[in-house]
């Protein structure tokens, strides 16, 4: 599913696996595409084939295989025509593809003639990288921030993820969160559970049930809608404090026992 974001780069959207979302972003007057993740790779190199772009650039959010089992063959498919940059976090380099540049947390690059972010985004694993382009709008947040939800700590403890998660509110409102995973059938019911006369997520919940899946309007969402409807992000909230029996508690409080009522869900 292609969408134009704002100013001069093309968004497309490509679903992988079951769940998972690849993402290509692509500079019209440069040639300049680069991939976000790489589950798998034959949908990937479909839409390639279909529009006709070049590959100059893979980012890495993190190492799990669900996010990079598909780089071997895509770098197959180019070899000998394309000069494929790799980029991923030098703290997670170690269990990545083998990257061509290895940033530190908060260093910057350009990509596809655009300057890009990275953050710190650990608590799903250590060493996980989101990135930021200001320009455009856009932030490629893996399994951390997800539309109504985030993702489960196989690593980081709940501070780590909690200050992750901090890091992503920081941004404007109007960035695009744009995250590994369609989990939004589960993540809405559980936000119900917890806020069940929220009118925002009930309103945010009936409008992709009568979509239908994937809902691409649904999924890849606002950082202010996900304010307003996700969970983990409403630790801050005094309503979802007093929801949870935990009024006055300290938010990193609300956010570790939200997360441990969504993984008991």
């Amino acid at each position: 599913m292609q969408r134009r974001a704002p100013m001069s780069l093309k968004l497309m959207i490509i679903p992988c696996l079951t769940d998972n979302f690849a993402y290509l972003v692509h500079n019209d007057t440069t040639g300049e595409t680069a991939l976000v993740d790489a589950p798998e790779a034959s949908p990937i190199l479909n839409v390639l084939a279909a529009t006709g772009w070049q590959l100059s650039d893979i980012l890495l959010t993190h190492h799990h295989p669900d996010h990079i089992d598909g780089m071997a063959d895509i770098l197959a498919a180019f070899s000998g025509s394309s000069n494929i940059r790799v980029v991923g976090s030098k703290a997670d380099a170690h269990r990545l593809p083998a990257l061509d540049l290895a940033l530190e947390m908060g260093e910057g690059f350009t990509l596809c003639q655009e300057a890009c972010q990275t953050m710190d985004v650990s608590g799903h694993t250590v060493g996980h990288i989101a990135f930021y382009l200001p320009k455009s709008h856009l932030a490629f947040t893996g399994d951390s921030l997800m539309a109504m939800g985030c993702g489960r700590l196989f690593e980081g403890s709940f501070d780590q993820m909690w200050a992750s998660l901090s890091r992503l509110m920081s941004l404007p409102d109007g960035t695009r969160i744009l995250s590994g995973h369609d989990y939004m059938a589960v993540n809405e019911r559980f936000a119900l559970s917890v806020e069940p006369n929220n009118t925002q997520v009930i309103t945010r919940a009936a409008a992709h049930r009568a979509h239908g899946a994937p809902d691409f309007k649904a999924l890849h969402t606002t950082l202010a809608h996900e304010r307003l409807t996700n969970p983990f992000l409403r630790a801050i909230e005094p309503e979802m404090k007093a929801a949870l029996g935990l009024s006055g508690q300290p938010d990193a409080a609300v956010f570790a026992e939200l997360r441990e009522r969504r993984n008991n869900f």
